[in-house]
């Protein structure tokens, strides 16, 4: 045979309790590992162009199914996004008109009649008095003219 020694490395280990049927006479039962040197050195790796092919088909078709999960998934969370957005502006639209509303009521009661007539008495004003109106119309006014517009001319192109 070979010259060459043969390795044997072994251990010894104990058997189970479980295992009793087949308990040696010493209780333990040897078991032993061969070492066996594999020489690779004169494999060769062919290289498949098919299956680089399959490779290749299968990688770009995983890219585009991942880019068309990221596209879906970014509409998908830009429509939730854009749905707080429109329900935000449609509260802040709601609050500017019940703020509107208050303020509209607030004018009016602040243009009462019987409201201003009572802080003019208050501040020692009366009413009017016949004659003691005058309306100007612009034909009778005795004040010097500031400015006048004067009339535009256009010129057409013949």
């Amino acid at each position: 045979m070979a010259a060459t020694a043969m390795h044997i490395t072994g251990m010894i280990t104990p058997v189970d309790a479980r295992s009793a049927g087949r308990r040696s006479v010493a209780g333990i039962t040897p078991e032993f590992y061969f070492q066996k040197t594999i020489d690779n050195s004169r494999l060769v790796k062919i290289i498949d162009p098919q299956r680089r092919r399959e490779i290749r088909m299968f990688s770009t078709s995983v890219a585009l199914l991942f880019l068309v999960m990221m596209f879906y998934a970014w509409q998908h969370f830009s429509s939730i996004e854009y749905g707080y957005k429109i329900e935000a502006q449609k509260s802040e639209r709601d609050r500017l008109v019940e703020v509107n509303r208050t303020l509209k009521l607030e004018a009016a009661s602040l243009r009462d009649p019987g409201r201003i007539d009572a802080l003019a008495r208050q501040m020692g004003l009366e009413s009017t008095q016949p004659g003691q109106v005058i309306h100007l119309d612009p034909d009778e006014t005795s004040a010097p003219i500031m400015a006048q517009v004067s009339p535009v001319a256009v010129i057409t192109a013949p």
